[in-house]
């Protein structure tokens, strides 16, 4: 093929030389009074005049004539270009190529058409354009890149030029998708210190498992690989072993290319501890300050990421005090005689800098204003590392953007300004909740819950969610301005009616509730909110039979409608790594509820305490808590309507949701029906880690779980002996249209008449 190639590249020179030596035969100098173009279909004549070096006018010789025709071939669009003269007339004659009508493919199944078109299209062919051999040969080749990504290295493609009507061509690539080339083996040769199977449970690639269809872990990649060779790299240095290096690396595919072999060999060197650490340069006479930045300890083995963790905290600390430009490194002198190391941490503050502009990238949906109103970094002001970063974070917090990545850029000219660059990437900021139940007063339901956070890039939020079931129907919208002020304080209006009724019969009771509220956030830092509002209840007994006693005494008391005005304060603070996949960092929420006018008076407020620990690189531990309390004011008794529920996901697994009873709701001669509680206590744990053969994939997890928790009234006191407690297993996936947790549980304590359900599962929820 090759041979060929060259071949026809050597006659079509010697082709176009001889036609330009043809063309010049015998042609004296001549002055050119017109040009005439000939031949054309497609191209428009002012793209070959334009091209020509020959102009009326000009005189015409040799040289004009093969810059002539090299400049039309050298278009791209002819592949035949002749020249002649008449009369001082030069009549340039062209062959236009064919047109490409249609790109077709056939045999795919394992990308669809329009990927392959794209990838086409990047390299220059698509519908409309000339026809060019050359590029057909290399869409093959990029069609067969695109198989050997996805480990189908026995691909082969063949294309089929049909020549249609209007010298016009149709392309088709005949696909044969060869069996995808699987992980057979990995080996780490020379690992000494660490066994292969600990050194291999570091990678993401692996030889494959059960769910290696799902994590497609057991497929090569070279960029996978690389990043798993730099992990193992990182692995020995942050254990004293400073002369670590990976040797060489052998990739080795089968004949049949259907199997891969990795072979890793390494050298490990010796175990070097630090010994001592010195700072030199020029550290602002802040040497104290910088000190207590060091991450290093003496008398440890020596951590790579303890260095650059030091060399990174000194850099940003230089950048707090307008020092863009500075730089930090450490040197390392080794004895290897006693195998100890001396840290030399060398800083050079460099220039002061104050940020000229602040440019934003990749926002083709969100609002400028939307990311601009994040930053604490101000334009015309010095440069300030602490506040970059807080401003970078707080636009990652948005939820908005897949990626956010903050580059600072010179200006050229000018020592001393700096131009920042946000540049993100956006992802769908819509969520979706779905929940069904099934049970013997209602029958099957559905719940349904849409969210979206960035509506229409304005950084406001929109949400409804609809219970769809016969006998218990719910319609809440809510929305949220999360800038209504300049300071960042936040708007939240919600409006819900919930109908009820339990029972089949005509006659049967139903409760019905209508209200809105208004709450306000106000930010006292960067991770503290506190939320100030109120809103108005409006609850109706409707009354029928089967009505339970407690709502008969709360008819009695407060009548069949009552109204309630509750004030609301509340406090939140989020440190996690993560939202929806955190290894570490906790969360703190508690709300509090006044009510100081209608007809009832009360008081209630939830603590709920969350905590993530890192286990090991794959398992993290979770801790949940939650404290609810509820009680009467003003002589009046703590109404029904606002007590707490607790069972099911999100509380005590292993029990149908909300169905939990208080201890006077279980006495013989009540009607056992759970109404809430005005306390509730819950206790959450779980350890999640990626599923057996999952690799390190973190969006598929399976957890154990242990939960406990209990329903108790206002005058009861909160008994740990009395609480429900189960124990489980289940499946954490983070799926297209949210999270879903998938859980089995086995209750352990309970009590006669609960209402169990072993195997449970919702997706929107996290915890």
């Amino acid at each position: 093929m090759q041979f060929n190639r060259n071949f026809l590249r050597r006659v079509s020179c010697a082709a176009v030389s001889f036609v330009v030596m043809h063309s010049a035969w015998a042609l004296e100098p001549f002055a050119v009074r017109d040009i005439r173009v000939e031949g054309l279909q497609r191209v428009e004549a002012g793209t070959v005049f334009a091209s020509l070096p020959v102009r009326v006018g000009d005189t015409y010789s040799d040289e004009k004539a093969a810059a002539s025709i090299k400049a039309l071939f050298g278009l791209g669009l002819f592949k035949d270009v002749r020249i002649e003269a008449n009369d001082g007339v030069l009549v340039v004659i062209v062959e236009e190529r064919p047109s490409v009508a249609d790109v077709d493919f056939s045999g795919t199944k394992e990308f669809d058409k329009d990927t392959l078109k794209k990838a086409l299209r990047d390299i220059g062919l698509m519908d409309g354009r000339p026809f060019d051999k050359a590029l057909v040969d290399r869409a093959e080749q990029e069609l067969k890149r695109q198989y050997i990504n996805r480990s189908m290295y026995a691909t082969e493609v063949v294309t089929t030029v049909t020549p249609i009507e209007r010298n016009r061509v149709n392309l088709s690539f005949a696909v044969v998708e060869g069996e995808v080339a699987k992980i057979k083996d990995i080996r780490i040769v020379g690992a000494k210190v660490f066994s292969e199977s600990t050194l291999r449970g570091l990678f993401d690639l692996d030889t494959g498992g059960w769910l290696s269809w799902y994590t497609k872990s057991n497929r090569y990649s070279r960029a996978k690989l690389n990043a798993d060779i730099e992990t193992l790299r990182s692995y020995y240095l942050t254990r004293g072993y400073l002369e670590f290096k990976v040797d060489s690396t052998q990739v080795a595919i089968s004949p049949d290319k259907q199997d891969i072999s990795i072979t890793i060999n390494v050298s490990e060197g010796e175990r070097f501890v630090v010994s001592k650490i010195k700072m030199e340069g020029n550290f602002l006479g802040k040497d104290e300050e910088f000190r207590s930045l060091i991450a290093i300890r003496a008398g440890e083995a020596y951590n790579a990421d303890q260095v650059a963790q030091t060399t990174k905290a000194f850099t940003d600390y230089f950048g707090n005090f307008g020092f863009a430009f500075a730089r930090a490194e450490a040197r390392t002198d080794i004895d290897r005689a006693t195998n100890r190391v001396e840290v030399t941490l060398q800083a050079d503050p460099s220039r002061r800098a104050y940020v000229r502009r602040i440019n934003i990238a990749g926002n083709d949906r969100t609002r400028d204003e939307v990311i601009r109103r994040e930053f604490r970094q101000l334009e015309a002001a010095w440069y300030d590392g602490d506040k970059i970063r807080q401003s970078r974070n707080r636009v990652d917090r948005l939820g908005y953007f897949k990626e956010v990545s903050l580059e600072t850029q010179e200006v050229p000219g000018s020592p001393d300004q700096v131009d920042l660059l946000l540049t993100v990437a956006e992802k769908p900021t819509g969520s979706v909740s779905l929940g069904a139940g099934l049970s013997s007063g209602e029958g099957l339901g559905f719940t349904f819950g849409f969210k979206q956070d960035n509506a229409f890039g304005s950084g406001s939020s929109l949400g409804v969610e609809l219970n769809t079931s016969k006998y218990n129907r719910t319609a809440v919208f809510s929305t949220t301005n999360p800038y209504i002020t300049e300071d960042g304080v936040s708007r939240t209006i919600d409006i819900h009616q919930r109908t009820s009724k339990p029972y089949t019969d005509v006659d049967s009771y139903s409760i019905e509730t209508t209200g809105a509220s208004l709450r306000f956030g106000v930010p006292f830092s960067d991770s503290d909110t506190v939320y100030l509002g109120g809103g108005f209840d409006r609850t109706t007994i409707a009354p029928g039979t089967y009505l339970p006693a407690a709502y008969q005494n709360f008819a009695n008391e407060f009548g069949y409608t009552t109204y309630a005005v509750p004030l609301t304060i509340g406090w939140a603070r989020d440190t996690r790594d993560s939202a929806m996949v955190p290894s570490v960092g906790k969360v703190i929420r508690t709300t509090g509820e006044w009510s100081v006018g209608g007809d009832m008076r009360y008081v209630r407020g939830t603590v709920q305490y969350q905590q993530f620990f890192p286990v090991s690189r794959k398992v993290t531990a979770a801790l949940n808590t939650e404290l609810s309390l509820g009680q009467g004011t003003s002589g009046l008794s703590y109404p029904v309507f606002k007590n707490y529920y607790s069972g099911g996901l999100g509380s005590v697994r292993g029990f149908e949701q909300g169905s939990l009873t208080t201890g006077s709701q279980r006495l013989p001669g009540s009607d056992g029906i759970a109404i809430g509680g005005a306390k509730k206590f819950t206790i959450n744990a779980e350890l999640l880690s990626p599923l057996p053969g999952g690799g390190n994939d973190r969006t598929l997890r399976m957890f154990g779980f242990f939960d406990a928790g209990g329903i108790y009234d206002a005058n009861e006191s909160i008994m740990l002996g009395d609480m429900r407690t189960s124990i489980g297993v289940g499946i954490s996936w983070i799926s297209p249209v949210g999270p879903l947790r998938l859980a089995f549980a086995r209750p352990i304590n309970k009590f006669e008449n609960d209402k169990l359900q072993y195997m449970q599962f919702q997706i929107g929820t996290t915890f």
